[in-house]
């Protein structure tokens, strides 16, 4: 009766490759078809994820891939002043570097031997050491790892906390081969984050590796169905974006034309959060990574905290390879408190992104003193 993790995320995969490192087999089960059934999403910021990396022999693969100047940031305030601006120099540290999810994943899922990855088991329940999947097949283990994102349904099993809304709405665009396209844009944005603030809403702009700059509007202290109110018609693209500009009355005009050069793809997201410091009691049987135990504001920690879960769960279950409850309570122990602490700190971070003068605080926040 072996180790069944459900969900192909970061968190997950790390946990295989760990448990690989130490010749433990797991099986991981995945809803999707394939590993390219769908788009991974934009950058991810590395930083304490980097442990996770390490202990799972893939830190150098890592670096490879990632985009030093990726730490690059321009802060600015509505009426388009630039209050900071940072250049990461060539030789700089990758500290805290950018990569891009997509590429992560598949640096994480070659790592794996083949078939550890089972694709198209879509979980569905577990019962009686038994796996249940849509498709009717079943599968035994002997420990259950939720690593299924925010709508974990192996969380169920734990507790009945679910995520809730925290007064955030996204509406989420993009402008691909913005170097041949748009170079004066380009310019603008620079090689990594481009970030505007004020009034609640924010304007967050991030170069890819791919050439593609996505682009995030993001409107604080709204109800969860703001976007049924908002009057922005996502089925027409370009009333869609045209609205997107009304909504910023008083922006400086640069932020106007980011937003007309975004292509079709115009998609809202709105954004919940498990409650912070979540925890349950311990089982022998069924324990949480990432999102599916301590889903936070998207705040830069969520990819991190999901990986460095994966191996320090990977590495309790090596401390104690027969004997689950044991590998299971040491490492919602750490877990526990690690992401308590985080989830608080990206509480903090929403409520500064969320007042009216957001940016001079964040200014304060990356300059003390």
């Amino acid at each position: 009766m072996g180790i069944a993790v459900v969900g192909a995320g970061l968190g997950g995969l790390v946990l295989a490759r760990v448990l690989h490192l130490h010749g433990i087999e797991a099986v991981v089960y995945e809803r999707e078809a394939s590993r390219d059934a769908r788009g991974q999403g934009g950058m991810l910021d590395i930083h304490s994820g980097q442990r996770a990396l390490r202990e799972a022999g893939l830190i150098d693969a890592f670096f490879a891939i990632a985009r030093g100047e990726g730490q690059d940031m321009r802060l600015l305030e509505p009426d388009g002043t630039l209050l900071l601006q940072e250049d990461t120099p060539d030789d700089a540290p990758l500290l805290r570097p950018e990569v891009d999810r997509a590429d992560l994943r598949a640096l994480l899922l070659d790592s794996l031997p083949e078939g550890t990855v089972r694709w198209g088991r879509a979980f569905r329940s577990a019962d009686n050491g038994l796996l249940h999947f849509a498709d009717g097949s079943d599968a035994p283990y002997g420990l259950l790892v939720g690593a299924d994102g925010a709508q974990s349904r192996v969380r169920a099993l734990l507790t009945d906390a679910r995520p809730a809304h925290i007064g955030k709405n996204v509406v989420e665009i993009g402008i691909p081969d913005i170097d041949r396209r748009y170079p004066d844009l380009a310019a603008m944005v620079g090689r990594g984050t481009y970030w505007a603030l004020g009034d609640g809403i924010s304007l967050a702009a991030q170069r890819n590796g791919d050439g593609r700059v996505r682009i995030g509007v993001s409107f604080y202290n709204t109800p969860e169905d703001w976007f049924a109110t908002s009057g922005i018609p996502f089925e027409d693209p370009a009333a869609a974006k045209a609205r997107l500009i009304e909504l910023l009355p008083g922006w400086d005009s640069r932020f106007a034309a980011l937003i007309q050069a975004c292509d079709d793809t115009v998609m809202p997201r709105s954004i919940s959060t498990l409650p912070v410091g979540l925890t349950w009691s311990s089982r022998p049987d069924v324990t949480l990574v990432g999102d599916a135990a301590h889903l936070m504001p998207p705040t830069g920690q969520g990819a991190n905290l999901a990986m460095l879960d994966g191996a320090v769960l990977g590495q309790a279950l090596a401390a104690h390879p027969d004997d689950f409850a044991a590998a299971v309570a040491e490492y919602e122990r750490e877990m526990f408190e690690r992401t308590g602490a985080a989830a608080r700190r990206s509480a903090e971070m929403h409520e500064m992104l969320s007042s009216p003068d957001a940016a001079r605080k964040l200014l304060a926040f990356f300059q003390p003193g």
